[in-house]
């Protein structure tokens, strides 16, 4: 049996919060976690950018970068990286081998995630990774990449109302469950700007021992803007390209900024050229990708409201005059806020159902934005939708703006490259 057929039926154990598995997992495996420098992510939103930016300026450094994050946006294998590029399925399937006998000898056998984060762990342990970058699934402190006992650094992008099922339904109790990644005497970087969350943040640090540093929110400010990059200005860095678009990256480049100085007070060796370069050379999908310029196509994995607020900022500075909305989410999430959040952009909404046993219903969705006035379809698949959503920009000469989960991704690309081969043949 190989790693992907293995992955397959470890999803049919469901998903359970809680350490026990993951720690016996890891403690069969020789703690992997523990031998290999770690910077441990978690925050409502923000992580991937965050790691992306900071892993292409540690791999310009000269370091060996591994990073784990969540969901795999195309490929299972996506959620791994080595110097930003995927590992391939030879990779997977070798770590894997070392880890399915393990996992069988278990009482209590380990779930998909925590199946897929001890495979994490052991790759960059045994792919001599000087570093890796580790992003929460859901939460931190019952989180299974939780099991890291000394990073080099903690990391809490923002805090905003999510998975509020598990994490509970305030930002202090959500705050809590993410400052549970806080450990003893290790330096934690806390980039939002929720006052409540901070406070919970700085009571868990201080308990911890732990040195809080806060990211200045205005210590980057943008000079140039449009949809090929951004131009900043950093108070301490100078001036820095990215080609990463949303508005919100600002934000998620003055964390990454302050981790630099916070990485370098540790010992690291972080020159300002690989700084600019790796910001330069940053990429990652889904987060106001432009996946396509004529048409105007973009994709945004907002999934939650924090997300979509920022999304429609990201709309209101690139984009004007109306969108055709390609949008799909997950029924646990306070879909009946979008359509007020988005209304003013949208032109006409194309509400589709993510490949996902979690997606809300397409009929669902566009009632919700019918609701506020907003011309919407139920499109089913997102094969159909995307069809539809495309002609209709096309037909109006309007930007198409997909956003929703990032479990739609996969699909949503699958589809761009059906068009790219239709317009080429």
């Amino acid at each position: 049996m190989n790693g992907f057929e293995y992955i397959k039926i470890a999803a049919e154990r469901g998903s359970k919060l809680g350490l026990d598995r993951i720690t016996e997992l890891c403690e069969k495996l020789g703690n992997p976690q523990n031998k290999t420098r770690i910077i441990h992510i978690a925050g409502t939103n923000g992580k991937g950018s965050f790691g992306a930016m900071l892993s292409a300026v540690l791999s310009e450094s000269g370091y060996k970068v591994g990073g784990f994050s969540s969901p795999a946006l195309t490929d299972l294998t996506d959620s791994f990286r080595i110097n930003g590029e995927s590992i391939s399925s030879d990779d997977f399937n070798e770590v894997m081998a070392d880890i399915i006998p393990l996992c069988e000898d278990m009482a209590d056998k380990p779930t998909e995630f925590e199946v897929l984060t001890a495979a994490a762990y052991e790759l960059f342990h045994q792919k001599n990774c000087d570093i890796a970058l580790i992003e929460c699934g859901m939460g931190g402190d019952t989180d299974s990449t939780n099991v890291v006992e000394q990073p080099i650094l903690s990391v809490i992008t923002n805090i905003a109302l999510d998975h509020t099922a598990f994490l509970g339904g305030t930002i202090e109790e959500i705050a809590l469950h993410k400052a549970g990644i806080i450990k003893p005497s290790r330096p934690v970087l806390y980039g939002g700007n929720d006052d409540r969350a901070l406070e919970i943040i700085r009571n868990v640090s201080q308990k911890n021992g732990s040195q809080l540093t806060l990211a200045d929110k205005n210590r980057v400010t943008v000079l140039e803007s449009d949809i090929k990059g951004v131009i900043y200005s950093d108070k301490a860095f100078g001036r820095l390209k990215s080609p990463l678009i949303g508005s919100y990256q600002k934000y998620n480049l003055a964390n990454v900024l302050t981790a630099v100085e916070i990485l370098r007070s540790e010992g690291m060796n972080i020159p300002e050229n690989a700084v600019k370069s790796g910001i330069e050379k940053a990429v990652w999908q889904g987060r106001f990708e432009v996946v396509s310029r004529n048409p105007l196509i973009i994709y945004d994995g907002a999934h939650n409201p924090d997300g979509i607020i920022q999304a429609a900022e990201s709309i209101s500075t690139y984009i004007s005059g109306k969108i055709a909305l390609l949008i799909g989410v997950m029924a646990d999430k306070e879909y009946g806020l979008y359509p007020e959040i988005l209304g003013k952009f949208i032109d006409k909404a194309f509400a589709v159902i993510p490949d996902n046993p979690r997606s809300l219903d397409s009929d669902i969705l566009a009632a919700a934005f019918e609701e506020k006035g907003i011309d919407a379809l139920s499109c089913g698949s997102v094969e159909n939708g995307f069809a539809q959503a495309l002609e209709y920009a096309k037909k109006r000469n309007v930007p198409l703006i997909a956003l929703g989960s990032l479990y739609m991704y996969g699909e949503f690309r699958q589809e761009i490259k059906n068009y790219e081969l239709r317009i080429m043949n």
